[in-house]
């Protein structure tokens, strides 16, 4: 099992962040559904669990035949590339498990997240033991850095190296924006710790796969901060109520879009 925790520095209050992540999580499922390929939303509703934890549950699946990689899609039964996601949002603090029906006990991706109102230098923030703590990576996700986008990924229009918010006047995010920010008691700070735990056996590949999706998480996480930043102005405003709404409107769009129209969003 490969085991990284990613470290996204946002100029945000962690309320702000809940509004914000959800909103382009929604949007996202609709530039990535048509075609037959998307996000299927099966359940999105209240939970409570026994010892007090409560949030929203959803359950997705995600049908993913052109994004996944070639090797994949060649060697791929019947089956494979549909992931089962599973979330339990008791936001700040956040738990995701994909998995996959083939693959059963040889595949799963498990994504842990605290929000904190820091600058991402709490230490061991998930509670680890010394033995796995010792045996994680820490990545520093920098959404104002360019080099960290890969190139096909780039949108101008999302880049918080140029982008002002007119709501907030936050942006753009220069360079040492991350120091300023640390002394600016104005604006609102905080940090997503996303550990990811990736274990996928599969006959010579595991290492390759593991490491694949890693990166493939890293890039999502650091396009999909940037997007959050560089669309304030249209989430900004917006309540968990209004969210809540938006979410049962998409739902229905999605199941419309995914039977229609083209392949879209990002490939492998």
């Amino acid at each position: 099992m490969l085991i990284k925790e990613y470290r996204i520095v946002l100029p945000f209050s962690v309320e702000e962040y809940q509004v914000g992540q959800l909103y382009v999580v929604t949007e996202a499922s609709k530039s990535e559904t048509g075609g037959g390929e998307g996000v299927e939303v099966l359940i999105n509703e209240p939970y409570e669990k026994e010892d007090g934890e409560k949030g929203q549950y959803t359950l997705k699946i995600y049908h993913l035949q052109s994004k996944a990689p070639a090797i994949i899609r060649k060697l791929a039964p019947a089956g494979l590339l549909e992931v089962r996601e599973e979330a339990w949002n008791a936001y700040p603090y956040c738990r995701t498990i994909l998995t996959n029906a083939y693959m059963k006990d040889n595949f799963m991706i498990k994504i842990e997240t605290w929000h904190k109102s820091d600058m991402g230098d709490t230490d061991n923030v998930h509670g680890l033991d010394i033995a796995t703590q010792q045996k994680v990576e820490i990545v520093h996700i920098d959404i104002a850095d360019k080099s960290q986008v890969s190139g096909g990924d780039y949108k101008p229009d999302e880049d918080p190296a140029t982008f002002q918010s007119v709501k907030t006047g936050r942006g753009p995010l220069k360079e040492n924006w991350k120091t300023e920010l640390a002394n600016n008691s104005s604006c609102p700070h905080m940090c997503a710790y996303k550990l990811v735990s990736i274990k996928c056996k599969w006959h010579l590949l595991q290492n390759k796969l593991e490491s694949y999706i890693q990166n493939v998480e890293k890039r999502l996480f650091t396009n999909f901060h940037r997007q959050v930043f560089c669309t304030m102005d249209k989430w900004i405003d917006l309540s968990m109520d209004d969210i809540r709404r938006m979410e049962d409107e998409t739902k229905k769009e999605l199941d419309e879009m995914r039977m229609t129209g083209e392949v879209k969003g990002s490939k492998a």
